[in-house]
Parts: C-alpha cells; sequence; structure tokens
C-alpha cells in the first residue's frame, strides 16, 4: 500500500464527481480568479488577499523591506510549486497511480541590478525557472513518464508561465 493511496482514493472519488458535475453543466468547469494588493503604511510590506486568505509579502533590506513575507518572485515559485505538487496527485488519482510522496522544489534567478537601474530599458522578468520533482512511488519508469507528461499538459501555472498569457493593464473605476 502507498502512503498517499488513501487521499488518492478520495481525491478520485471527488474528480469523477466534479467531471460528471462539469459533463452536464459545462459552465460550470469554469472559475473566475482574482487577488488584490496595497502597500501598507510606513512598512512597504503588500499584503495580497487572494479569496479568503492573505499572504503578507515583502522586500529584503536591501530593497528597503524587512523581510516580512515573501518576495513577489518567490510567492510566483511558490505557487509553482504548489500546482504542481497538487497537479502530480490530481493525474496520479486520475490515473490509478500509486504514490508515497511528491515533493516539487522550484528556483529561478532575477537580476536585481536591472531593477534597481533607473536606465535600464529591457523588460525585466525572472529567468532560468526550472523544478525537480520528487515523486516516490512504487509504480514503474513507464507510468512515471506517462504521469510527467500528463502535468506538463495539465499544471495551470506551469502553462501559464510557459505560453506567457496576455495581461492587460486596466483604468481604475475610481
Amino acid at each position: 500500500m502507498a502512503e498517499l493511496d488513501t487521499y488518492l482514493e478520495r481525491k478520485a472519488q471527488v474528480l469523477a464527481a466534479r467531471h460528471a458535475d462539469f459533463q452536464s453543466s459545462p459552465e460550470a468547469g469554469s472559475a473566475s480568479l482574482a487577488a488584490a494588493c496595497h502597500v501598507a503604511g510606513k512598512t512597504g510590506v503588500r499584503p495580497v488577499r487572494m479569496g479568503d486568505y492573505i499572504v503578507v509579502t515583502d522586500s529584503a533590506p536591501g530593497l528597503a523591506g524587512h523581510s516580512l513575507g515573501p518576495t513577489s518572485p518567490e510567492l510566483l515559485l511558490g505557487a509553482l510549486a504548489s500546482c504542481l505538487a497538487h497537479t502530480y496527485v490530481l493525474q496520479a488519482a486520475l490515473r490509478n497511480i500509486a504514490l508515497d510522496g511528491v515533493e516539487i522544489k522550484t528556483s529561478g534567478t532575477v537580476n536585481f541590478a536591472q531593477v534597481v537601474d533607473p536606465a535600464n530599458t529591457k523588460d525585466i522578468a525572472m529567468q532560468q525557472i526550472c523544478y525537480v520533482a520528487d515523486i516516490r512511488t512504487p509504480e514503474a519508469a513507464a507510468r512515471m513518464d506517462e504521469l510527467h507528461a500528463e502535468v506538463d499538459k495539465a499544471c495551470v501555472v506551469l502553462n501559464t508561465i510557459r505560453h506567457a498569457s496576455p495581461v492587460t493593464r486596466r483604468e481604475s473605476a475610481v
């Protein structure tokens, strides 16, 4: 018996129910998500509201922050790691693949010299984003190859980063 079997069984049941719901009402499968952030008082921390949750983001002291929370690039890497971990579990549940554990590590680099250079003319983006998936399983290598391929297709955050979904700025209604 694999360590995550009980969770994967429950996950598979819930996913089957959601699939049935979405087959009968395809519009129910689409969800609009939102987040909001503001710069707080004298500290400059940035509380980010996502649904019912607030995560405080901050900068390191080298950028006048207080290290009271992750930086925005760290939050992006965390979102990627979380989405990958969830997608591995979701795809394993859909395919009846046994798992003993899933751990995802993400990394990337940011050129902070460009960030603080007022003469910089280049778009600044995180580079060298990568992840390592430590999937502990009793399954054969061929099943793991199948799982990796399905995760590559199904991970929302991974594919949003890879395929650069357009982001538009709207004018404030205020």
